[in-house]
């Protein structure tokens, strides 16, 4: 059973001009991803602009990039639905297709109890023989799955494999650790207001599932490895503090709203965004391409 370590990069979703899912530039992303030493992706979560997908596009965006990627990089894609049913048979048809691995969520906007958001999470995971994860994010999804729920699920799911935690609470991953040990691994947002990067991989977290590995391939996965020596850590502190005001900036709004400019600022096919979304511009984006510039991204890592 595979085990998510070092940076897991939650991928946008490229649109072209006419509003469509690009896939000669996702290919393009993800090339550059393998190239720059990213461990795995992420596809079809909050980065992707996910909620403004329809089934087919998401159906599509498995089937096509499963055949980018097939024996080049693992990928799990986000099966968050807002059923029970309907996110199992989203997982049914990644495991169908030959996805690496897949990631639930609990549903949004219904705060479900912590016995509801097991029943979900336990259902989901029976329903494949696929490596599963969590995303454990209770800003964007209003409920907090909690270590004792997490835990349960870790005893009755060998499939169960990786926590994706997104939210300000060193406890949350001191307890998961705690009661579930090695069974499953826990990988943290980048968010600087929670800056759990180093905490996580303090406890024994095995890597962060970041947005910052989209602009800056090489650098975050210097910062997301496991802590196994003494230099990899003080290697992580380095680039993870030397990084972090970039970060902030890439989280400015929210996902992808920033990382698509940054993309499009390298020359890169970040692609528009779709509604409500705004894209990013004015003083914002002025200080977003100086600070790039200023920190030498724009020198490694342009293609114009």
């Amino acid at each position: 059973m595979i085990k998510l370590t070092g940076s897991w990069v939650a991928m946008p979703t490229p649109f072209d001009k006419d509003n469509k899912v690009d896939f000669g530039a996702f290919k393009l992303l993800i090339d550059r991803q393998i190239k720059y030493g990213t461990s795995e992706l992420f596809v079809l979560g909050s980065a992707g602009e996910v909620t403004l997908l329809t089934l087919e596009e998401k159906k599509t965006i498995i089937h096509e990039v499963i055949k980018m990627t097939k024996g080049r990089i693992p990928v799990f894609f986000s099966c968050a639905s807002m059923t029970t049913d309907d996110s199992i048979a989203l997982a049914k048809y990644c495991e169908a297709e030959g996805a690496d691995g897949v990631v639930f969520t609990v549903p949004p906007y219904v705060l479900v109890s912590q016995p509801a958001a097991y029943a979900h999470l336990d259902a989901c995971m029976s329903a494949t023989q696929l490596p599963c994860g969590i995303y454990n994010n209770p800003s964007r999804l209003g409920v907090q799955v909690m270590p004792e729920t997490i835990k349960k699920l870790s005893d009755d799911h060998p499939n169960f494999v990786v926590d994706k935690e997104a939210m300000g609470s060193v406890e949350q991953l001191v307890q998961v650790k705690r009661l579930c040990g090695d069974k499953v691994n826990i990988m943290c947002c980048d968010f600087p207001k929670y800056s759990i990067v180093i905490p996580t991989l303090a406890v024994g977290g095995t890597g962060t599932a970041n947005i910052g590995g989209n602009i800056i391939p090489e650098e975050a996965a210097k910062y997301s490895r496991p802590w196994t020596s003494m230099e990899i850590m003080q290697e992580c502190r380095e680039e993870y503090f030397k990084w972090f005001p970039l970060l902030k900036e890439l989280y400015h709004l929210s996902n992808p709203v920033v990382i698509k400019a940054a993309l499009n600022i390298l020359g890169l096919p970040g692609g528009s965004l779709r509604k409500p979304y705004q894209d990013y511009s004015g003083k914002h984006y002025e200080a977003l391409k100086d600070l790039m510039t200023e920190m030498g991204v724009v020198a490694k890592y342009s293609v114009k």
